[in-house]
């Protein structure tokens, strides 16, 4: 027979198996703007309608003037620590580059989604400035 112990286990509660990536890296954000809270505001208005106006743009483009407008969005996201949306700008350059309009349409897609993170987060973070 095999005695168990009686003895109170606290419970810990285990990190992730794979990181969770936020929408934006605030920590590199604040590092880009040297924590100054008036200027990440500004750089947050801006993107948020940097976003608005140039995905309305690349829905409505032929898929070789998406690129320019992903690459634009794409140097925007990493500067401000949105690495996802950054990936999925680059898709769609990617995607651009083989001149298929489909795969144009479908990254453009994604990199709407991942903007929709990204301007959820800037949203509440404007809020709570």
């Amino acid at each position: 027979m095999i005695e168990l112990s009686t003895i109170a286990v606290e419970q810990v509660a285990a990190p992730p198996l794979a990181p969770v990536e936020q929408a934006i890296d605030l920590a590199h954000f604040s590092r880009m703007t040297l924590g100054e809270r008036s200027l990440e505001r500004e750089i947050l208005q801006l993107f948020d309608r940097q976003c608005e106006l140039l995905l309305a743009r690349m829905r409505q483009c032929a898929p070789s003037a998406a690129s320019s407008f992903a690459h634009t969005l794409k140097g925007s996201s990493r500067s401000i620590g949105a690495w996802r949306m950054g990936h999925a700008a680059e898709a769609v350059e990617l995607a651009a580059a083989t001149g298929n309009a489909a795969e144009v349409k479908a990254a453009v897609e994604c990199l709407g989604q991942a903007a929709d993170e990204v301007r959820l987060v800037i949203a509440e973070l404007l809020r709570a400035h």
